[in-house]
C-alpha cells in the first residue's frame, strides 16, 4: 500500500523514501519499546506479553527474553527499551514496565533475560498515563519520561518522580549534576510522556499526550516547568515552557520519536500517520507535514538505525486499533544512504558517564 503523502519519486520528508517500505516482521503484538544492536537488529518489547523480540530483515522473528514481574492491562506493561551506548563492552539492555505495584526500570544481558538488576522502582503506575519510553542521551544519561499515572497533581509536585523526566546514571544513581540535588528529576510539569529523541546539536525534544486539546512536542529543558495540569497546549503564563508543537488528539496522539536528516519523525496513534517537523541547526521548528497517512494504521514507534533507515512500529492490536491479518509489523523505510548515528545511540561513547 502506498502511502497517500510524499513525492510522485517516494521521497517525502527528511528525504525518506515512504513508498516502498521493507516489512522487517509482522504478527507482533503491541510493539512499544524499540532499540538498535551494534549488529544493526533491533530489539523490540511486546507490552502485553513482557517479552522481548530480536528483529532482522529477511530473518524470522525470534524471542530473546520474558521480563519477569511484568503486570499489564490499560496502558500498563513492558513499555521502553534502550541497549546501553556500550554493549560492546558491557551487554546491558534496559527495560521500563509496569509490576503489580510500581513502575521499575531494570537492566538485564540477552545471555541471562532472568538475572535483572534493579536501576529505579517505586514509582507510582496505574492502567494510564504511565508514560515509559527510556533513552540514552549523549551525555550517557539515561532519561526516561514517566506518566503522571492519573494524578495530575504528581507532575506538580517535585517529591513526586510522577509527572517526570527523569535523568539517572546507567548504575540507576542520580548524576552529581543533576539540577535539583539528590532528585533524577530532570523536568516536570508533564502529563504523558512517551518520546524522547535528541537532534545532532544535543537537544532534546518530547512528545507528550494532552487531555481533551492539545498534544505537544516540547524542547527541554533542565529544571523546566512544562505546566501539566495548570495549562495543556500553548500559554503565556511565565512560570512554563510553552510547546513548539501542537496537535489536536485526534491528529497525533503521540508516542515515538526520532531524529533524521534535520527533521523530527514522531509516530502518532490515534492520528494513524508518522508526522515529519523540520527542525533547523539554530532549533527553529517549522511547519509538520504527514506521512503514511492512513496507510498502516496506529503507529507507536520510530527509531532512526545505525544505518540511518527509519524503523516504524504499528500499534493495532493494543486494544484501540483494527488489525488486519499482518499486525502488528515492525516497517524499514531507507533512503539508501547510511547515515551517522544520531546524539545518543548506539556507537556514543563518553567512559565519564559510564556506571
Amino acid at each position: 500500500m502506498r502511502p497517500e503523502h510524499g513525492s510522485a519519486a517516494g521521497l517525502g520528508a527528511g528525504d525518506v523514501d515512504f513508498a516502498e517500505p521493507q516489512v522487517v516482521a509482522t504478527g507482533l503484538e503491541a510493539p512499544w519499546g524499540l532499540d538498535f544492536l551494534t549488529d544493526g537488529s533491533a530489539l523490540v518489547a511486546q507490552r502485553d506479553q513482557g517479552t522481548v523480540l530480536r528483529l532482522r530483515p529477511g530473518r524470522p522473528t525470534v524471542q530473546v527474553a520474558r521480563i519477569a514481574g511484568v503486570v499489564a492491562g490499560g496502558e500498563a506493561g513492558l513499555l521502553g527499551l534502550a541497549v546501553s551506548p556500550w554493549y560492546l563492552l558491557d551487554r546491558w539492555v534496559y527495560v521500563c514496565f509496569t509490576t503489580a505495584s510500581d513502575i521499575q526500570i531494570v537492566r538485564f544481558r540477552l545471555g541471562a533475560p532472568q538475572s535483572q538488576q534493579v536501576i529505579l522502582s517505586g514509582l507510582a503506575r496505574a492502567s494510564v498515563h504511565d508514560g515509559g519510553w527510556i533513552a540514552f542521551g549523549p551525555d550517557g544519561m539515561l532519561y526516561a519520561g514517566i506518566g503522571d499515572a492519573g494524578v495530575p497533581a504528581s507532575a506538580q509536585n517535585l517529591a513526586s518522580r510522577n509527572g517526570k523526566i527523569l535523568r539517572i546514571r546507567p548504575g540507576g544513581g542520580v548524576p552529581a549534576d543533576n539540577l535539583f540535588p539528590g532528585s533524577p528529576v530532570y523536568s516536570y510539569g508533564h502529563r504523558n510522556v512517551q518520546g524522547l529523541t535528541w537532534d545532532t546539536r544535543g537537544r532534546l525534544f518530547a512528545t507528550e499526550f494532552g487531555q481533551n486539546t492539545w498534544d505537544e512536542v516540547n524542547l527541554i529543558v533542565p529544571g523546566g516547568n512544562y505546566g501539566w495540569p495548570v495549562v495543556e497546549g500553548p500559554s503565556t503564563d511565565p512560570r512554563f515552557r510553552a510547546p513548539v508543537v501542537v496537535w489536536t488528539p485526534a491528529q497525533a496522539s503521540p508516542s515515538g520519536a526520532a531524529f533524521a536528516n534535520g527533521t523530527l519523525f514522531v509516530a502518532a496513534l490515534r492520528g494513524a500517520r508518522l508526522w515529519a517537523v523540520p527542525v533547523s541547526a539554530a532549533g527553529q521548528v517549522g511547519t509538520p507535514s504527514a506521512e503514511l497517512v492512513g496507510a498502516y494504521g496506529r503507529l507507536r514507534t520510530v527509531e532512526r538505525a545505525p544505518d540511518g533507515s527509519l524503523w516504524v512500529a504499528t500499534s493495532n492490536r493494543d486494544g484501540r486499533g483494527t488489525p488486519t491479518a499482518a499486525d502488528d509489523r515492525g516497517l524499514r523505510f531507507t533512503t539508501g544512504e547510511r547515515q551517522p548515528p544520531p546524539a545518543g545511540r548506539v556507537g556514543f561513547h563518553a567512559d565519564s558517564a559510564r556506571p
